[in-house]
């Protein structure tokens, strides 16, 4: 897989809210949390201004609790930007889905409706072709529910090939390991993901500087993505840098 033919990734700049307000956690923990921003619209327009096309959301307290929590701070990022925006975090049925892809979102993201509720993610992907994107994170090769609280016997190759023919746009892969600790992508694992994986592949998790975004670029020419966080909130990660690296 390595030495493969180099390709554009799109970059997602992430962000993540708990109590309305824009965060990063460290390893998923709620009670690790850095608040970056009490503004989560001026942030996306400042990833927008800043050359993105897309914008990454997370409703963390909507995650853990399994229903919409930060409804009106998502709104007002919909409402104030004109990049594309894919959310994940609390969308575990029907009228959720319907709720944010009928109200400007232009994708959404299912993840632990992908491990227990394979019926309502297949009738989403059925109804929303190419507007539903999965959710895969994983600790220790076994995917997590629940905002990370919860365990499957599941790996993320068992999750993706679930719904390999179902329409899906791409599945977000997400080391937990990395994740908000800013120890570099894990390049190996998303690249056998993507080799196993008939749908386009995002990476997620450490994304700590431009090298782990050319890796990825030349890792497997099914890796479509990258989101970034930490590394872009702490500066050290330049968004005009970054956008020629995936480019």
């Amino acid at each position: 897989m390595n030495g493969a033919a180099s390709h554009k990734l799109t970059l997602y700049p992430a962000i993540d809210l708990k109590d309305g307000r824009c965060v990063r956690l460290l390893h998923g923990r709620m009670d690790a949390s850095t608040v970056y921003n009490d503004d989560p619209a001026s942030q996306a327009k400042a990833f927008e201004a800043a050359g993105f096309d897309w914008v990454h959301i997370v409703d963390l307290d909507g995650a853990f609790a399994g229903a919409e929590r930060n409804g009106a701070a998502v709104g007002s990022i919909i409402a104030n930007t004109g990049a594309r925006t894919q959310l994940g975090g609390g969308v575990r049925n029907m009228t959720a889905v319907e709720r944010w892809l009928g109200g400007g979102m232009t994708r959404v993201i299912l993840g632990t409706a992908a491990v227990n509720d394979p019926d309502f993610v297949k009738e989403a992907c059925k109804t929303y072709p190419g507007r539903i994107v999965l959710g895969v994170d994983a600790r220790d090769g076994k995917v997590k529910t629940d905002g990370w609280d919860g365990d499957s016997d599941k790996s993320p190759i068992e999750i993706v090939k679930r719904y390999a023919d179902q329409g899906v746009a791409a599945v977000v892969y997400t080391d937990i390991s990395r994740d908000g600790a800013l120890g570099g992508v894990n390049v190996e694992a998303t690249a056998a993901l993507a080799n196993a994986a008939t749908i386009p592949v995002i990476a997620s998790g450490g994304v700590a500087s431009i090298e782990d975004i050319t890796a990825l670029k030349t890792a497997h020419p099914n890796i479509e993505g990258v989101i970034i966080g930490r590394a872009l909130y702490d500066g050290r990660i330049d968004p005009a840098e970054a956008i020629k690296a995936a480019s």
